[in-house]
């Protein structure tokens, strides 16, 4: 009689392990870092046009970092730690339903023209990114690129590919703000 409860207190056990760290993994609060099986995937590339000058694109995507917040940037981004041209911020991104993904990346700012973002702690191992502002008639163009990087070969891949889909939507709809607002401000000008 004492097998089948054991059996069952086992595969509970395993399943409550399984579920927390998956959790752990997702939300970033359990970073994996094995560099066993690393593989790279590229993020974007992405870019749009917007109707404002370069300056201003750039001030409206470094002003959460290195300027005031608004309450809403401010559930977002945590800056931990700042200096004269990078922050350490924690971004805060939800994941499916009430599940929220924090990752900490490093942002390093080289006006007027890139934006670097690298990974220190997050859901996969490694990530670096950039956003370049390019002049250009009528405006800026605003380009993303990146790499994603996952361990364990081909169980590692497959987790980089879950995560890069909603880590570029979330880029998409950043840059789509970003529009709007940059090209709200050269209005008023």
């Amino acid at each position: 009689m004492g097998t089948p409860l054991r059996y069952v207190s086992v595969v509970g056990v395993a399943a409550v392990a399984g579920l927390t760290g998956y959790l752990g993994l997702v939300t970033g609060a359990v970073p994996v870092d094995l560099g066993v099986g690393r593989r790279l995937r590229p993020l974007g590339p992405y870019d749009i046009e917007v109707a404002a000058p370069r300056d201003v694109v750039f001030d409206v995507l470094s002003e959460p970092y290195l300027g005031r917040q608004t309450r809403a940037v401010a559930a977002k981004i945590t800056v931990l730690e700042r200096g004269s041209d990078m922050v350490l911020a924690a971004h805060r991104t939800a994941v499916r339903g009430r599940l929220v993904a924090t990752t900490v990346e490093t942002v390093r700012f080289t006006r007027p023209g890139r934006i670097d973002f690298r990974l220190t702690r997050g859901p996969v191992p490694h990530v670096v990114e950039q956003f370049i502002l390019d002049e250009v008639a009528g405006g800026t163009r605003l380009s993303y690129h990146g790499e994603l990087g996952t361990d364990l070969w081909a169980l590692g891949s497959a987790w980089g590919d879950l995560v890069a889909r909603p880590w570029e939507q979330a880029v998409r709809e950043t840059f789509d703000a970003v529009r709007a607002e940059a090209q709200r401000r050269a209005h008023i000008r």
